[in-house]
């Protein structure tokens, strides 16, 4: 008697984020890698989405859109994050998030918690949808509390007299700046989106918008 196949490996992604260029996703992505070799999962694609703040609109979210266009092909049953914050400081985008990937079957596994949006039954997990309410609201409240400390310091140092922003000279001239970022320059010159040029020289989505902006500035 021929010996059965061994169970298929249920297929994931790995999504991780940060908000600016210098912070670095590689913790993020070696837990989570961790967690799938434990679990048996296989990762099919690490989406990195590097310098994209948890408050952007959701057409720069090229992560979430990423993990969607997966989900509804078919090619991944769960999305594996290291913490909520990660999908979005915004709850509008983080519930539509999952919801759509719920509506496609993927459930969302969040690392901090280690908790599935989804049970084993392809059903809705009450738990995970009463935390992850109460952790994006957190989240978010986290966003504004560290915006308003910014304001207050930012305030504070006007009324003392000090002067704010960059000591003079440290700025890059366009000309510089761009020098940098060829790449990114070439990418949009060539008709690229910002979110797309942004997924494939894998820089932050920031850092090509102010590229964009010293390309449109020095034509």
């Amino acid at each position: 008697m021929k010996e059965k196949n061994k169970s298929k490996r249920i297929p994931v992604a790995i999504l991780a984020r940060v908000s600016t260029d210098k912070q670095d996703t590689s913790r993020q992505i070696d837990e989570l890698r961790e967690v799938a070799a434990s679990n048996g999962w296989e990762v099919v694609e690490v989406i990195d989405e590097l310098g994209v703040s948890g408050k952007a609109n959701e057409d720069e979210r090229y992560g979430l859109l990423r993990a969607y266009v997966l989900a509804s092909q078919g090619d991944i049953q769960k999305v594996l994050v290291h913490e909520v914050s990660r999908i979005a400081r915004r709850n509008s985008i983080a519930h539509k998030f999952i919801e759509e990937m719920e509506t496609l079957g993927v459930s969302l596994y969040w690392h901090a918690q280690r908790i599935e949006t989804l049970l084993a039954s392809g059903k809705r997990n009450p738990a995970a949808s009463i935390m992850f309410s109460l952790l994006a609201e957190l989240a978010r409240n986290e966003r504004e509390t560290l915006v308003d400390r910014i304001n207050s310091g930012l305030a504070k140092a006007r009324r003392e007299g000090k002067t704010l922003g960059r000591p003079k000279g440290s700025t890059l001239k366009q000309a510089d700046f761009l020098a940098n970022h060829k790449d990114v320059a070439r990418h949009l010159r060539a008709g690229q989106s910002i979110r797309n040029t942004a997924k494939i020289t894998g820089k932050g989505v920031s850092t090509v918008q102010r590229v964009k902006q010293a390309v449109e500035a020095l034509a």
